[in-house]
């Protein structure tokens, strides 16, 4: 299942990058605003599994393209889906240790994630709860 969710992710970049370039693969054209460039391998924790995707990158810019071609699909620095992250949180809520998750989320095909990565995102819903339980209430 896994190995499909890339493959359309991968079409969909495709068509993202030739839409952002304003033209299509080995298309001569005035207006092109740019070059594929090949591809970067990544990584990406989903529920699927973990998926294994070739982002598309680009070349020689024109000036009008302001920002750097990267698809909407993707977070930048970002390895696993939100959907990923909160299942990781709720198990942490409900007690289960660091390795468990990650013995967990192995369960269900997700190679890369960690218990250090675990333990970072619970620390930072440890940092987030904290700030929330110490905020000030003001005048009721």
């Amino acid at each position: 299942m896994a190995s499909v969710f890339a493959g359309l992710f991968d079409l969909a970049m495709r068509i993202e990058r030739e839409q952002f370039l304003q033209a299509g693969h080995y298309e001569r054209s005035a207006g092109r605003r740019g070059y594929a460039n090949g591809y970067k391998t990544k990584m990406l924790d989903t529920p699927a599994g973990t998926l294994h995707l070739n982002v598309p990158k680009t070349a020689g810019l024109s000036e009008d393209c302001g920002e750097p071609f990267y698809p909407q699909s993707l977070e930048r620095g970002r390895r696993s889906s939100r959907a990923v992250m909160l299942a990781v949180a709720e198990m942490y809520i409900k007690g289960v240790s660091t390795r468990d998750a990650e013995a967990v989320m192995k369960e269900f095909g997700i190679e890369s994630l960690s218990s250090t990565q675990v333990s970072r995102a619970t620390k930072l819903l440890d940092d987030e709860l904290s700030a929330w339980r110490n905020r000030p209430l003001g005048e009721i």
